[in-house]
């Protein structure tokens, strides 16, 4: 007999979209999200947790009718549900609830998800902050608090091998503040580059820091960071991930008998290697896994974003010409289907730099990569210049932002990652009070940018650079404007008495960055390192204000270190 309820006469669709249940942002929430859909839609979630159910559920979107529907539907299947519930609701529950969608509207239930699951988890994010693991203290999945974790419920059919192997993976990512990506639409571009570059120049700002490369058919990352035929330990069903300085890496490369050998794989043991890295590798407590990931769309990218879970963001490179840029616009479109957040665009070997003048020279169409970001909706994070010295670094196996930083692509290349870094870190550190609103946090996050500043110290005699840090009378402190470069502040401290060691701490307490030398031995370079500390030795006399400036300019002129101990 024919079903002649309400509920089969009224299409759910025209009902949800007509009147929109649970719209408009909550004063009062645990978690938010907002994600711009591959069509335009944004779409701004808003949870409020209590106990690991969600009590309430909100959403705004700016979009079409289909957005309004399913972002209606989402909120009402998640309201009342576990957090594994919750977290568990699809783009296929949504469109299964709603019933008569059109086709063309299904983009706006996949996105519906994906901003539902974001909100979760920042609820849980924020949670787990506010009940931190104790120091030292080893996290697990049978000691967490957070009861709502998808890994703590076996799924349906799952075996238990594979929910113990979830579990164990969990417990990994869990112990990783940061997860970031590095993709492009097709090789030869410098992702790699940018990868390695951009962890060395984390880990030297005192991070703790991993580097995954999966390029299971072109592993790069072990010749440029000098660590070719080095091999992996395994210590108690562990891998041990290789250290250079404080920086942890992992790759392929490291399991190959030669340089020679072709891997020959197909996807799902791509999977399981990938899975492997993650699951057995002992990165420990990370402030920011980077992942350098194989060009293109295919198994490895996939796989990644799917272990992971959840992820800060990808960071695309591409190159100035058309053809790139196309590419580009695929790779964006990939992580839109896949909830995964884009960090922005950075456009590499913009121009050449002459190694005899130091001019940038354009060689190939500009502003591909930068016009690619804009019409896609992202951010366009910088231009970095081909400079010979890049290569050079990279096939001598030394980072290049460290060996070359006074450079002005290494300038550059530093400049997009302090942007980076500071987006990330003010997004965590944001607090949302009852009354705030997606505006309002933009602003607070503008605000947070524009206060941000790096120190900068440079030891002096007699008002000038003094040509040994540890003979020096005093320091000058100088404040640096991160966004402008501008100089806000300098003051002069008079150090404590000279001891191996003491003075790359005493500085690092006083939020130094960089340090600018006329000398320096090697061992006190490694001190300052292991301290967060950018070392630039070489430098001339000259007055702390005409070194800054010439530094953040890019014209610093280094010569000779005059410290050979």
């Amino acid at each position: 007999m024919e079903n002649t309820s309400c509920e089969r006469n009224i299409p759910r669709f025209a009902d949800h979209a007509n009147a929109p249940r649970n719209n408009g942002p909550l004063k009062t929430f645990s978690g938010h999200a907002r994600i711009t859909g591959p069509c335009g839609d944004t779409m701004d979630f808003w949870v409020l947790v209590l106990k690991g159910k969600v009590e309430r559920c909100s959403f705004i979107t700016d979009g079409c009718s289909h957005s309004l529907a399913c972002g209606s539907m989402a909120t009402c299947l998640a309201q009342g549900k576990t957090l594994a519930e919750a977290g568990a609701i699809g783009r296929q529950d949504i469109l299964d609830a709603l019933g008569d969608l059109p086709d063309e509207g299904e983009h706006c239930a996949l996105l519906s998800a994906n901003t539902l699951h974001a909100a979760l988890k920042d609820s849980e994010e924020r949670n787990h902050k506010s009940h931190p693991t104790k120091s030292g203290q080893q996290s697990s999945c049978d000691s967490c608090s957070k009861t709502g974790c998808s890994a703590s419920t076996r799924r349906p059919g799952e075996s238990d091998e594979d929910f113990q192997n979830r579990r164990r993976l969990a417990e990994r990512i869990c112990r990783i503040r940061h997860k970031i990506v590095v993709i492009s639409g097709k090789g030869g571009v410098g992702k790699s580059t940018v990868a390695v570059n951009l962890a060395v120049s984390l880990m030297l700002s005192g991070k703790k820091v991993g580097l995954l490369d999966v390029d299971i058919h072109g592993p790069s990352v072990p010749t440029m960071l000098g660590l070719e035929g080095r091999s992996v330990r395994g210590e108690n069903g562990e891998l041990l991930p290789i250290e250079v300085n404080a920086l942890k890496v992992l790759s392929i490369g490291f399991f190959l008998r030669s340089q020679d050998e072709a891997v020959i794989w197909r996807g799902p043991m791509k999977m399981n290697a990938i899975r492997q890295f993650l699951t057995d590798a002992a990165w420990g407590e990370l402030d920011y896994l980077i992942v350098d990931s194989p060009p293109g769309t295919g198994d490895e990218p996939l796989s990644v974003f799917q272990l992971l879970g959840s992820v800060d963001g990808a960071l695309v490179v591409t190159t100035p010409q058309k053809v790139a840029a196309v590419d580009v616009r695929k790779s964006i479109t990939f992580c839109y289907q896949l909830g995964v957040p884009v960090l922005g665009v950075i456009e590499n070997m913009s121009g050449f730099v002459c190694p005899k003048c130091g001019e940038i020279t354009p060689i190939f169409r500009r502003g591909g990569g930068e016009k690619t970001a804009r019409d896609m909706g992202v951010s366009f994070l910088g231009s970095i210049p081909l400079d010979p010295l890049i290569a050079e670094a990279c096939d001598g196996g030394r980072a290049f932002i460290d060996h070359y930083a006074s450079t002005s692509a290494a300038q550059i290349m530093q400049n997009i990652i302090t942007s980076i870094e500071l987006d990330l870190e003010t997004v965590e550190g944001t607090e949302y009070s009852q009354e705030s609103t997606p505006q309002s946090n933009n602003k607070k996050n503008e605000k947070t940018k524009e206060d941000a500043a790096m120190r900068i110290a440079i030891p002096l005699a007699d008002g000038r650079l003094c040509m040994h840090f540890g003979h020096c009378e005093r320091f000058a402190l100088v404040d640096v404007e991160t966004q402008t470069g501008k100089i806000m502040n300098r003051e002069d401290v008079v150090p404590p008495p000279h001891e191996p060691g003491l003075l790359p701490r005493w500085l690092a307490e006083r939020g130094a960055r960089i340090i600018i030398a006329g000398g320096m031995g090697q061992r006190a370079q490694s001190l300052f390192s292991e301290n967060g500390i950018r070392v630039l030795v070489g430098a001339p006399a000259q007055t702390p204000e005409e070194l800054v400036r010439s530094y953040l300019a890019g014209t610093i002129e280094l010569g000779e270190n005059t410290c050979d101990h």
